[in-house]
């Protein structure tokens, strides 16, 4: 007797809502699917995927793209372990699961998104890192492939997306300066075209004439975002002249703040002393001293939005999610830490 028709015997219900409850569709009681659920579980009963595949044709698995490499990741990644994590929760109430599919910094990402489409890996898929202009967008609308992209992009497929408020952190982080006596205000901004990269300083120009501070080019640092990226920024101020230098300085990166210290210590220059500091909140950075001033947002509810907003374009599941099609900017939280103090008089 096969494991799903036991599982009908046990639970006296009929094979098909067996089957139903067990595809997470919608027109099952959640009482009776808990109920098969809790039954298959006790009984260790696995369905077959390659069978459901193919009755179905669909594999259960979505994707998330996201590229690696050194000058990406740096040392190790802190920011997508705990979106994956959000993300999974919510698979699971469907027995779908999450794939990370890693496109090599030396890879080209449209190549490598055609390819994965072409091997038909995975019913939907989640892109990260979104450029300027993105082709992976036009590719998957125009396949019809479900999909949600983790940043905003000016290549618009009318397609759901979810993104940081980067915005508001310059509009935050530049005031904030300004209010505490600073006028030369330096940036982090990515070396390629990543869209955030413009968003934010975008944002950063418009706050700075509305205080009346002129937009100097020299006080955006373009480099890696990673750790290495914030010790090559730290080593580039210490050899500027005193007058030139930024006396604040805003990371919309989570990890460069710990290359930024130890590369301003090693120079001799001491953070929220020398130079003031806003970055972005981590795990890791809850260690620096002084206490970093920071942008917060809970990552796996971030993970958690991002697959509801996915799963509500998805006819099999949008039902659970009558979000329609979601395009939303995720706001931060400042948490105010000892790193970015006032500028000294005279400074």
């Amino acid at each position: 007797m096969t494991g799903i028709r036991r599982l009908a015997q046990q639970l006296n219900i009929s094979i098909g809502t067996v089957s139903r409850a067990l595809n997470g569709k919608p027109d099952v009681n959640e009482a009776t699917r808990q109920r098969v659920l809790e039954a298959a579980a006790a009984m260790g009963y696995v369905p077959n995927q390659a069978g459901r595949a193919l009755r179905k044709g669909s594999t259960g698995v979505v994707g998330f793209m996201m590229q690696t490499g050194s000058d990406i990741t740096g040392e190790g990644d802190v920011f997508f372990m705990s979106v994956f994590d959000g993300v999974q929760t919510v698979f699971a109430r469907h027995q779908l699961d999450l794939v990370a599919l890693l496109c090599s910094s030396e890879e080209d990402p449209d190549a490598y998104m055609q390819r994965i489409v072409a091997r038909g890996f995975a019913d939907a898929l989640i892109i990260s890192a979104t450029k300027r202009r993105d082709h992976r967008i036009d590719f998957l609308a125009g396949r019809k492939i479900p999909f949600i992209a983790l940043g905003r992009s000016e290549t618009d497929a009318g397609h759901p997306w979810l993104d940081l408020d980067f915005e508001g952190m310059a509009e935050v982080g530049v005031s904030r300066l300004v209010a505490k006596g600073h006028r030369r205000i330096g940036v982090f901004a990515p070396r390629d075209d990543t869209n955030l990269g413009f968003v934010f300083l975008d944002a950063y120009r418009t706050t700075l004439a509305r205080h009346g501070i002129a937009y100097d080019e020299a006080l955006v640092f373009r480099t890696a975002p990673n750790e290495r990226g914030g010790h090559e920024i730290a080593r580039t101020i210490a050899g500027m002249a005193p007058e030139q230098r930024p006396t604040g300085f805003i990371l919309t990166n989570e990890v460069m703040s710990l290359g930024l210290y130890n590369g301003l210590y090693e120079t001799g220059l001491v953070p929220g002393r020398d130079i003031a500091i806003i970055g972005r909140d981590s795990p890791q950075a809850h260690y620096l001293v002084p206490r970093l001033t920071c942008f917060r947002l809970s990552l796996r509810d971030l993970g958690i939005s991002l697959a509801e907003a996915l799963l509500a374009n998805m006819p099999d599941y949008s039902a659970h999610y009558p979000l329609g099609v979601v395009r939303k900017i995720v706001p931060l939280e400042l948490v105010e830490g000892d790193s970015d103090m006032a500028l000294a008089s005279g400074a």
